[in-house]
């Protein structure tokens, strides 16, 4: 079985320099240029964007796979385009 750290992303979206709303406007239309199935790297900073970017993306019917925050403050979420 693959971990969610072992999964190969079609694409990465740094927004760390972003905030929000514009944290997740740059997430959605990344993933409404992807195909149904493929996986979004997402970077991002703070902790407004770290819980709404997930959130809002699940609620959109995108599939959460993996989140998680490194030393330096940055987060990766690992989104399924649904």
């Amino acid at each position: 079985m693959t971990t969610p750290a072992e999964l190969e992303a079609d694409q990465t979206l740094d927004i760390t320099r972003e905030v929000c709303p514009m944290t997740f406007v740059r997430t959605r239309l990344a993933l409404d240029r992807m195909k149904s199935g493929q996986i979004l790297r997402v970077l991002l900073r703070g902790d407004e964007p770290r819980e709404n970017v997930p959130r809002t993306a699940a609620e959109q019917g995108h599939q959460v796979l993996d989140a998680s925050t490194d030393a330096d403050g940055v987060t990766v979420v690992l989104l399924r385009r649904g």
